[in-house]
């Protein structure tokens, strides 16, 4: 989705998850199109990195790019600060490694944070 046609409920509510601000300011610190989603380091199963990427997607923050086996991505950053301006000069200046790891599950539910339960 372009920038321009997101809600600003949607904007802040992508921006709002801790991983999600790692991937965006990962991207801010590099080159359009060089990062393929493999290449971060996220504390997060591969379904929930996918729901990561897409949830940002929505938002119009970033756009991606199939090349061959790896899909590419760009941080839409004029586009979306002419939307929402200051609003990524904010989760830029926060200080990195602030995301926490997935959270676990309550140790009496029997489950794990891996446990495929559509993350």
């Amino acid at each position: 989705m372009h920038p321009a046609d997101v809600p600003l409920q949607d904007a802040l509510d992508a921006l709002a998850d801790p991983v999600r601000r790692t991937i965006v300011r990962e991207l801010a610190a590099t080159p359009d199109w060089t990062r393929a989603c493999g290449t971060f380091d996220l504390p997060v199963t591969k379904a929930t990195r996918s729901h990561h990427f897409a949830v940002l997607r929505g938002a119009g923050l970033i756009e991606q790019r199939d090349e061959g086996p790896r899909r590419l991505n760009r941080l839409r950053r004029a586009e979306f600060d002419a939307r929402f301006p200051g609003l990524l000069a904010l989760v830029l200046a926060e200080p990195a490694g602030t995301a926490p790891a997935e959270p676990a599950s309550d140790p009496g539910d029997g489950a794990s944070a891996d446990s495929g339960n559509g993350d």
